[in-house]
């Protein structure tokens, strides 16, 4: 199904072997660009609506794989050159932004003395690792959990972006890669001259509509790659009416998301990547196979409606490891019931005497090693914190030793922010991760803040804190003053992240502030 056209991989020189003096310029395998530093080593893709050409290359200052968006056209057609400039001075800008769903930019260069002809600018990133989007979806659409999960980082990064004021061009699949840690990511920025975020948040409409159907559902996609079918009405028909296992909500977030009645002919209504993000969070599964291997494991069965049919060879194995399982646990209660009796035998014969034991057990001879009382939770020292925003821009990080310096007339503010979620707002959370001097089995945090009615979650960290795969062990709601939140805590910990979901209404804005955390609990 993949369009992306076939690698050629240049040799070890850096001769250009091409004299075909095509059109395209020269672009081969083996062609330098910008003085000769980057060298061409395999083209991945095109975008024929900006007219750019997605390149694999070589740094040959850096000695590392770079992935160019190279711009080409007639530099003489002042359209061109002027949308080539637009593009370049948008990828320059989100030169500063960092976040894990998308390639960072290292350079913007226009053409240079030497280049092929009809180069107009090049957008350099760091090379991203992994497979084609197009060729993930190749043998057919994914588990629509699996496909949730992989399109996390993308939206994330397209929200956050979008609260730095910043445009990726997310919109379409070849400049899409996934990584080998199964996360998808944008590979090759630069958006168009006249994108807007809105295009980004389409762009992640398609891009869930094309995992979940092997259907891509905007305008100036490859050639050669399905394209979403449309119903009478001329709206896109949705995935769940191709593919009846995926979820209503997966399946109307995709839709609703493409959002531009010229284009697809939906109405739209999700216009911001957070909206795609906690769709995705809810839907998604966190398995231990691969997307490969993930799709395999659901046939082609999906795509039929009616019900399928038992398995009578699975049937089979069923009841012989049911019958082997019981047998296996009446042996188990047997061995136990043997020990359990044996052991009051012993004791019987050792003290001489008979017993007759009660339902309450106090005349049990061992009833004063029976349940103890638990020992009060403990202060937990605290010994430094972290800052923490699902947005990559933390809050006041100078005051975060302010959460636990002991003096409740100190604190840590989230910034005013404009609305609750969204852009402008906090996204998913704002917090801090806390460390303790030893690892302790946290039981309750106790935390003094003004801000009457902000909404907290204490989670586990388990390497680097986010909000995806980290549990929640404790909740509650703040008051005024001191809040005593209960944490289950399945084992000892040297970390927490104690996260704000909800600010309060400030002034016609929203905020937070925190004075003091206080963690209660048991040494390991």
């Amino acid at each position: 199904m993949t369009s992306k056209p076939t690698e050629q991989i240049a040799p070890e020189s850096g001769e250009n072997r091409s004299d075909d003096g095509s059109q395209e310029q020269g672009l081969t395998p083996g062609a330098v660009l910008d003085h000769g530093r980057y060298r061409l080593l395999a083209e991945v893709g095109s975008d024929a609506r900006c007219n750019a050409r997605l390149w694999r290359a070589k740094d040959g200052v850096l000695g590392r794989d770079v992935a160019l968006t190279i711009l080409v056209g007639d530099r003489s057609d002042a359209d061109a050159a002027s949308n080539a400039r637009r593009t370049l001075e948008r990828a320059m800008h989100a030169s500063t932004f960092n976040h894990v769903g998308v390639a960072r930019v290292l350079d913007v260069v226009t053409q240079s003395p030497g280049d092929p002809a009809g180069v107009l600018g090049v957008v350099i990133a760091e090379w991203t690792h992994g497979t084609d989007l197009l060729d993930l979806v190749a043998e057919g659409p994914l588990p629509p959990g699996t496909a949730a999960r992989l399109l996390q980082p993308l939206a994330a990064a397209v929200e956050a972006a979008h609260h730095a004021g910043l445009v990726l061009g997310a919109d379409h699949p070849q400049r899409i890669r996934v990584t080998p840690e199964g996360e998808i990511r944008m590979a090759f920025p630069g958006p168009l001259a006249r994108a807007t975020s809105s295009d980004d948040v389409r762009g992640l409409g398609a891009a869930l509509y094309l995992l979940l159907t092997g259907r891509w559902a905007l305008s100036g996609g490859p050639e050669g790659v399905p394209t979403a079918p449309s119903g009478p009405d001329g709206t896109v028909v949705a995935p769940r009416t191709l593919r009846p296992t995926v979820p209503l909500e997966l399946s109307t977030v995709s839709v609703r998301a493409l959002g531009n009645p010229d284009s697809t002919g939906t109405t739209g209504g999700v216009r911001t990547g957070a909206a795609v993000l906690r769709v995705l969070e809810q839907h998604a599964t966190y398995d231990s196979s691969t997307p490969s291997q993930a799709q395999a494991a659901e046939s082609n069965e999906v795509w039929r409606r009616e019900d399928p049919k038992p398995d009578k060879v699975k049937r089979k194995k069923l009841l012989i490891s049911v019958g082997v399982l019981a047998v296996a646990t009446l042996l188990v209660i047997g061995w136990i019931a043997a020990g359990v009796i044996g052991m009051f035998t012993e004791s019987n014969r050792d003290t001489g005497n008979s017993q007759i034991i009660g339902e309450s057990g106090n005349n049990s001879p061992g009833s004063s090693e029976q349940q103890k009382p638990s020992a009060p939770p403990t202060p937990v020292t605290i010994t430094g914190g972290t800052s923490f925003n699902t947005n990559g821009e933390p809050d006041a990080p100078q005051r975060i030793p302010n959460l636990f310096d002991g003096n409740p007339a100190t604190f840590w503010a989230t910034f005013d922010y404009k609305q609750q979620l969204g852009p402008g707002g906090i996204s998913n959370g704002t917090g801090a991760v806390l460390t303790f001097d030893h690892p302790s089995l946290v039981r309750q945090v106790v935390i003094n803040s003004p801000s009457a009615g902000t909404k907290v979650e204490i989670r586990t960290v388990d390497g680097a804190p986010n909000m995806t795969t980290s549990k929640v062990i404790g909740s509650g709601t703040l008051n005024a003053g001191d809040t005593t939140i209960p944490v289950q805590a399945d084992s000892p910990a040297q970390q927490i992240l104690v996260v704000v979901t909800q600010l309060t209404p400030h002034g016609g804005q929203f905020a937070s502030q925190i004075n003091e955390v206080k963690v209660l609990g048991s040494a390991s």
